[in-house]
């Protein structure tokens, strides 16, 4: 008797162990909800002021800012970083590559602090 409950319990255990993993306890997060984000990042993007610049040799997301102020940039580097990656769907600023055009962060409108 102590095999049979010993066997049923283990039958049980697997299914459950293999339930979870197949299918999940936890409900899945609706596509919508990336959509909207989407939608969002989009909007965010659509009203930040830019400028398209063809990245040279050596040039940063920084150096090319700067450069386009021909001053210091007048918000905090995060903020630049931040704005950079809105710009260009999440494409990190260590991503970019020498001889392809991105968008940049136009800050020319900001008052230095």
């Amino acid at each position: 008797m102590k095999k049979l409950i010993v066997l049923l319990v283990s039958i049980l255990c697997i299914y459950v162990i293999y339930f979870d993993l197949t299918q999940g306890t936890l409900p899945q997060p609706h596509i919508q909800t990336k959509k909207a984000d989407a939608l969002a990042e989009n909007k965010i993007s659509a009203n930040q002021p830019y400028f398209e610049v063809k990245v040279a040799p050596g040039e940063t997301v920084l150096t090319i800012v700067e450069h386009q102020l021909a001053h210091n940039i007048p918000v905090a580097i995060d903020d630049v970083i931040t704005d950079f990656e809105k710009l260009n769907s999440g494409l990190q600023p260590e991503k970019i590559q020498i001889g392809k055009s991105y968008r940049f962060p136009d800050y020319s409108k900001v008052k230095n602090h």
